[in-house]
């Protein structure tokens, strides 16, 4: 399927697949960073160097929460990397890293920090994976580190498509109900911007996506995917009728970013539709 893919289809086209490649677990805002973020980050190191995991763990938590800031987020790594040199094998830090560096890379403007910290995502999800394999977070924060590299690296792309797909089939057998049924999105994600020859399918995507609204009714990015693909599948009242419900909805605070994300992707929809 690769090999067809390199063949017959231009440069311009992977990288336009590619880039959409990333819209995993369906995450917040874009934000830019700065150098002196960076050093801020490295002096709060500085300062939780040898606390206990579980308090370490408390402290990367409550700075993700506040993720919007992307310096907090920078921050939140730090933490959860001081912690692992003292505690290496620790499954609750190692998925965490995964997750933290994808949000990083998803939202950072500098392109070194974006590949670095996809990288180090890709490595904290394969230890997690190795030191619980029958646990979803690793393989799905893996798989979406995967999609984050696609994004920015046309070679590696090539390459993680089908990594991307087996990891978020991994996870819909562990718990499908993980990150309120993120994997159905992703899937479905995947088969509405693939070209045809590897599979496109938009009726297979809102197949995915459909299911994926049952599981995790709550997931507003879910149903912005949703009401894209029936936009595409020239579907526009019940594309109509995602937007309505997502316009209803109260975000939980935790998912603030994550709904704004969902609404800017509501409001292109609605412009396709009218």
């Amino acid at each position: 399927m690769m090999t067809l893919y390199n063949l017959r289809f231009k440069r311009s086209q992977r990288l336009q697949f590619l880039t959409k490649l990333a819209v995993l677990a369906g995450l917040g805002l874009s934000i830019s960073g700065s150098i002196s973020c960076r050093k801020a980050a490295t002096a709060s190191a500085d300062r939780v160097s040898g606390k206990p995991t579980k308090e370490a763990i408390a402290e990367a938590d409550s700075l993700y929460a506040l993720r919007a800031d992307l310096v907090k987020a920078r921050q939140a790594i730090v933490v959860l990397r001081q912690a692992q040199a003292d505690d290496t094998t620790n499954y609750d830090i190692a998925w965490r890293l995964a997750k933290f560096n994808y949000y990083l890379g998803a939202h950072s403007t500098e392109s070194r920090e974006q590949s670095k910290a996809f990288h180090d995502g890709i490595d904290a999800g394969k230890l997690a994976i190795q030191l619980h394999n029958d646990k979803p977070d690793g393989h799905f924060w893996l798989g979406a580190n995967y999609g984050g590299n696609a994004q920015i690296s046309t070679l590696s792309g090539l390459a993680e498509v089908d990594d991307i797909r087996s990891e978020m089939e991994i996870v819909l057998k562990l718990d499908e109900k993980y990150q309120a049924g993120s994997a159905y999105m992703v899937l479905g994600q995947l088969y509405l911007e693939a070209p045809r020859i590897l599979g496109g399918d938009v009726n297979k995507a809102i197949g995915y996506l459909e299911k994926g609204t049952k599981v995790g009714p709550e997931n507003a990015v879910m149903r912005a995917k949703l009401a894209t693909a029936y936009a595409d599948a020239h579907r526009d009242e019940e594309a109509r009728k995602q937007i309505e419900t997502l316009i209803a909805m109260k975000p939980a605070p935790d998912y603030q970013p994550e709904y704004d994300q969902a609404m800017a992707e509501a409001k292109k929809v609605q412009e396709r539709i009218k």
